[in-house]
């Protein structure tokens, strides 16, 4: 159980990290087009639609990775009260009745839209340059698949949780700004002894 929720905590990271990349072709995409359309007087009829598909596809395939990292947002002031064994009894319930069938909602209905998408090679209305999207829509596919492995891994966290009262943590990959911080200022104060 446990190798299988390494196995899937390490493919969805490889996955977010990988696609998180977008966001530089996107501000690079976006620098370009405000020096060409402000300094130049001459904007691109491709900009705005690319951009879309790039925060599109980060926003899809960043959600596994969110997931197994516990980022999601969550309503817990009572949730955080709990045992982790409750905690893993509640979630367990609410995967198997919304977060499955969400997901699979998502694979179908992506594939549906895909498939008809590819059939007479799609293009974006909302510009004049026709920019394809086609291979956008199976990136639905793409993420509900991500998800669904990403799930059955939260699934054995939630029976691990049940059965040990303690949750097995997701390995620590990136650290918040203010986190680095206070480790920092920590630091300076004991001189760097810790």
């Amino acid at each position: 159980m446990i190798g299988y929720i390494r196995f899937a905590d390490n493919l969805s990271a490889w996955f977010g990290k990988t696609f998180a990349w977008l966001i530089v072709l996107m501000a690079v995409g976006t620098g370009y087009e405000v020096f060409v359309r402000y300094v130049l007087n001459s904007p691109t009829a491709w900009a705005l639609d690319v951009s879309f598909i790039m925060y599109g596809t980060l926003f899809m395939m960043g959600g596994a990775y969110t997931l197994s990292r516990g980022g999601h947002v969550r309503g817990d002031f009572l949730y955080r009260l709990w045992q982790p064994k409750t905690q893993g009894k509640v979630d367990l319930v609410l995967y198997l009745i919304f977060f499955y069938p969400g997901v699979v909602a998502l694979v179908l209905s992506g594939w549906k839209y895909a498939s008809r998408s590819w059939g007479y090679s799609e293009v974006s209305i909302n510009s004049p340059a026709g920019i394809p999207i086609y291979q956008f829509k199976t990136v639905m596919v793409a993420a509900g698949l991500l998800l669904f492995v990403q799930g059955i891994a939260q699934i054995m966290r939630c029976i691990h949780a049940i059965r040990a009262n303690e949750w097995i943590k997701a390995d620590e990959d990136v650290l918040e700004t203010e986190d680095v911080l206070i480790q920092q200022a920590q630091e300076a104060e004991t001189g760097g002894h810790a």
